[in-house]
């Protein structure tokens, strides 16, 4: 089950401080204008959480995704995501990205910004994205 984060009253507000990817966000970051957070559920249990930003065009970094905002965005930025089981980052990507295209549908990009990382580039590769570009710290993974 998709479960959307609004707002930092939400009980599952506290797994936002266990993001091993960008531990600096806040939790007030991650739900603030133009960004949420998707939890993937299994009942009671929180299987994988990812953050998302809208933005107008195609971040380089973690700078990009404040300065990008605007009323009309044309880009959902999944910029981290982690799990608690096998295979739930993958479904909860799809999951997002189906939530999204329903309830968005000014979004026409669904990319990345991810670390530079062995681990990131092979769970993005693995699960149907492209390399759209390579940054000086990150790279973007294209939906």
């Amino acid at each position: 089950m998709l479960h959307l984060i609004k707002d930092i009253t939400d009980p599952l507000i506290d797994y936002l401080l266990q993001d091993p990817v960008r531990p600096e966000l806040s939790p007030e970051f991650r739900v603030a204008e133009n960004r949420e957070v998707f939890a993937l559920k299994d009942d009671d249990k929180v299987k994988a959480i990812v953050c998302v930003a809208y933005n107008v065009g195609i971040p380089s970094s973690v700078k990009d995704l404040v300065e990008y905002i605007d009323a009309n965005p044309d880009t959902a930025v999944f910029y981290t995501i982690w799990s608690y089981a096998a295979g739930a980052g993958r479904d909860l990507i799809e999951e997002a990205q189906a939530h999204i295209k329903e309830q968005k549908s000014g979004i026409i990009n669904f990319v990345t910004l991810s670390p530079k990382t062995e681990t990131a580039k092979r769970f993005h590769l693995k699960n149907g994205a492209s390399v759209f570009r390579e940054n000086e710290d990150t790279v973007n993974y294209k939906y």
